[in-house]
Parts: C-alpha cells; sequence; structure tokens
C-alpha cells in the first residue's frame, strides 16, 4: 500500500466519496462513502445501506461494483479506481478482486476489520493500492458516529 501524496485528482474524488459517508451519516448508516471514477470522471456513487436494506452485504463498495458493471455493461472495471472513505472489509476486497479493479484509494484504515489485517493477497495483484488521502477527516466521521452510538 502507498501513502498517497497530495494529488489534486484523488483529494477531489476522496471528498465526493466522504459527501457519499455524510449521506449514509444521515440515513443512520455507518459513515462510508465511495465513488467509481473511470477516464477523469465519477460513473455511480454510493454508501453503506446495510441498515435500509437490512442485508449485510450492502457496503458502499458492494453498491458502488454493482452500479459500476451495470454502466460498463460487463464484470470487470480494470481501468477504473475505486474511492472509498475506509480501507475495505475482506467481503470488499474480495468482490474489487473478481472485478479486476484497477485501483483502490481509501481514506481511514480499520484497524478491527480492514482487508489488510487479514491477507493483503485479497486484491486482485494488479490492483494499486492507496491509503491515507483525506485520513483525518474519513476516521474522524466514523469515530463520531460510533461515539454518538455509546
Amino acid at each position: 500500500m502507498k501513502k498517497v501524496d497530495d494529488n489534486s485528482e484523488d483529494i477531489k474524488f476522496m471528498e465526493a466519496a466522504l459527501r457519499e459517508a455524510e449521506r449514509a451519516m444521515e440515513l443512520d448508516e455507518v459513515p462510508v462513502g465511495a465513488v467509481v471514477v473511470c477516464e477523469g470522471r465519477i460513473i455511480c456513487r454510493s454508501h453503506n445501506l446495510t441498515e435500509r436494506l437490512n442485508d449485510p452485504t450492502a457496503h458502499a463498495e458492494m453498491q458502488a461494483i454493482t452500479m459500476a458493471t451495470s454502466a460498463f455493461g460487463g464484470k470487470y472495471l480494470e481501468s477504473c479506481t475505486i474511492y472509498v472513505t475506509l480501507e475495505p472489509c475482506p467481503m470488499c476486497a474480495s468482490a474489487l478482486a473478481w472485478a479486476q479493479i484497477g485501483r483502490v484509494v481509501y481514506g481511514a484504515s480499520d484497524p478491527k476489520k480492514g482487508y489488510s489485517l487479514f491477507s493483503p493477497s485479497l486484491l486482485h495483484p494488479r490492483t494499486d493500492v492507496s491509503g491515507g488521502i483525506l485520513e483525518e477527516r474519513c476516521s474522524s466521521l466514523v469515530k463520531d458516529f460510533f461515539k454518538s452510538k455509546r
């Protein structure tokens, strides 16, 4: 995993993912948001919907994969980047591997359930991974959400 520098494109797209995370929080969902980008443009936006859909697989990344592959009319996303506010869990990392996503950029690490704790090889071997973009904002959104639940 590479630490992301101050790439303005990465910041712009992570801000879009943060807006999705805020939408999730408004719905009383864990505030994780994602956007999929291809050729410099957002092709889909998503956020967690596990509570609303009563579906433990309705993570932001899973929603994004479904929308993006539908938009492309195929199951592979090798020319795309997903920006997600929280490090993907093993389920999402595996789904991203099956979609052969070209790049994953995440904001905050997930020290309890992030895929890298279990096996960094869950992602496709050609997938480029970067983390830490807007890390403080991404992290504080999740922390504040769970503080409000206690």
